[in-house]
């Protein structure tokens, strides 16, 4: 955390969030366990999530992991013990991770994932399930379920295929190893590679330039890839109305305007 952040709930607690100005930051909090996840943390990210994307003053969205040795390692190894033998542990683990990571992806506003240190398993899962991921060089990356003879949920295994193509998904699920930051950017895990002490100012800068740009634009233009991912191949009614009407909208107008007077719009937009 930094001191010019500004905390929104109990900084001591596992997952908490915060704002610095027109970022909403997630905190992963539970470094003495490279910040594996229990499920009550996996069930608090929905909550996290939804406090951000209503907040109008918000224009993006970070999650990160705090300590400095990791972002993730996934999913507490206790709740997975403690569900075997036992559907109903199992069940509410599965509906706990699975709801967690898909509220980032849904999430109307853009998240971002800043990786430093491990992100490993499930941690990995969080990652894949933002829209942009920034890690430090010392990052490390694995997808592990074949180590513990357990098996990748298929909504993880296409956000995966989605990002980086069958061919790696399979070398990453298959071998379960380890690579290193400088790999995961060439086969497309990661979007951005950053020494770490320039992390978190590279980050934040390119929230920053989100938040200058037209949240109208950016919240329909997700929402569009999102479709994109899930299976449209084409415009339909709303992508056509979407299109035309937002010459009209207030946004629009105002964009046209200032670029017609050479002046840096000011977007007022904030659903």
């Amino acid at each position: 955390m930094s001191d010019n952040d500004q905390s929104l709930w109990d900084t001591s607690a596992p997952i908490h969030i915060a704002k610095t100005g027109a970022i909403g930051w997630i905190y992963i909090n539970r470094p003495e366990k490279y910040n594996a996840l229990k499920i009550s943390m996996w069930q608090q990210i929905p909550a996290c999530v939804a406090a951000l994307d209503n907040d109008h003053d918000v224009r993006a969205i970070i999650i990160t992991g705090l300590g400095g040795k990791a972002f993730s390692t996934g999913a507490d190894i206790g709740d997975i013990g403690a569900g075997v033998g036992n559907p109903d542990i199992q069940e509410v683990n599965r509906l706990a991770i699975r709801n967690g990571q898909r509220a980032l992806a849904r999430a109307r506003k853009p998240v971002i994932a800043m990786i430093d240190g491990l992100c490993i398993g499930g941690g990995c899962g969080l990652a894949i399930h933002c829209d942009v991921r920034f890690a430090s060089e010392r990052s490390r990356f694995a997808i592990t379920p074949a180590k513990l003879g357990i098996v990748y949920p298929l909504n993880d295994t296409k956000e995966l295929v989605d990002l980086v193509g069958p061919a790696r998904a399979k070398m990453l699920l298959f071998s379960a190893d380890q690579i290193d930051a400088q790999k995961a950017q060439e086969i497309g895990l990661i979007d951005e590679l950053i020494p770490e002490e320039g992390l978190r100012a590279s980050v934040l800068a390119f929230a920053g330039r989100i938040s200058e740009l037209s949240a109208f634009s950016i919240q329909h233009m997700k929402a569009n890839i999102q479709a994109i991912l899930d299976g449209q191949i084409d415009d339909d009614e709303r992508t056509s109305n979407l299109f035309n009407d937002a010459h009209d909208a207030d946004d629009g107008l105002e964009g046209f305007r200032a670029y017609s007077e050479k002046r840096k719009p000011d977007f007022k937009w904030n659903g």
